[in-house]
Formats: structure tokens, C-alpha cells, sequence
């Protein structure tokens, strides 16, 4: 079993998470950069190695259907995704960055990142680092 450090650390690590998804249901860095819900269609796309259907989102962002659709067409009406016909199957379409969503997403990285940087200040770039690999390593062993 756990030993009371190792508990401790837990309960800290819990702390922490609940704290960053308190943060991200509060949308904190959308309303820095001034962006809405219909962004995460494009980290979404960004992320993806290989077209994205409305279906992709959907499972990406863990909602159902009709929110995901929602979500994709605000992101349309905003001019920041475009439908594509699939031409393997003309009943679907899939979803492609326009010029103003990469715009967008590039504006989003750099409000992220300066956001980042400034909870970070005072680092040294050894613990930046670790604090990558770690974090890394964290999301890829909890996904």
C-alpha cells in the first residue's frame, strides 16, 4: 500500500488537477485570448494526422453528437473551419482549418504559451524542462 509521503504526494497531484480543470471549465485562457468553445475545433483539426469528421470531434472533446455539431458550426459562421465533400463518400464531409482559423490558432499558442511562461516565471530551464517531460509523460500515461 501507500505510505503516508506517497499519499501526500497523491492528495497533492489531485489538488493540482482539480485546480487546472476548475481553471479549464471556467475557460480562463479562452477569455485571455478572447476565444470561445468553437476553438477547440481547431486544436482538434490541428491535432489530428488525418481528416476530421464532425464524428472526430466529437470523440476528441468527449461530447455527444449534436453539441460537437454545434460546436463545428459556430466554428464555420465564424470563418474559421470549412466543410470539404469527402470524395470517398459524397454523404460526408470533413472539416479543414480556413487562413482566419489558422490565424487563430496561432494567436491561440501564443496567449497559451505567454500564459505558461508567466506561471513559470522564475524557473530555471532545468525545471522547465523536467516539468515538460514529466507533464508529458503524465497525460500520455493517464490518456
Amino acid at each position: 500500500m501507500y505510505e503516508d509521503k506517497e499519499i501526500a504526494e497523491l492528495r497533492a497531484i489531485e489538488r493540482a488537477m482539480v485546480a487546472i480543470r476548475r481553471r479549464q471549465s471556467r475557460r480562463v485562457l479562452a477569455k485571455a485570448q478572447g476565444a470561445g468553445p468553437e476553438h477547440d475545433v481547431l486544436d482538434v483539426i490541428e491535432g489530428a494526422g488525418e481528416p476530421v469528421t464532425v464524428t472526430a470531434v466529437a470523440q476528441a472533446l468527449s461530447v455527444d453528437q449534436p453539441r460537437a455539431s454545434r460546436l463545428v458550426a459556430a466554428a464555420v459562421e465564424a470563418g474559421l473551419v470549412r466543410r470539404e465533400a469527402d470524395q470517398a463518400d459524397g454523404r460526408r464531409s470533413h472539416l479543414a482549418l480556413t487562413d482566419q482559423g489558422r490565424a487563430a490558432l496561432e494567436q491561440a499558442h501564443r496567449a497559451r504559451q505567454a500564459a505558461f511562461a508567466a506561471a513559470m516565471e522564475g524557473w530555471s530551464a532545468g525545471e522547465r524542462a523536467e516539468f515538460a517531460r514529466l507533464l508529458t509523460r503524465f497525460v500520455e500515461a493517464i490518456g
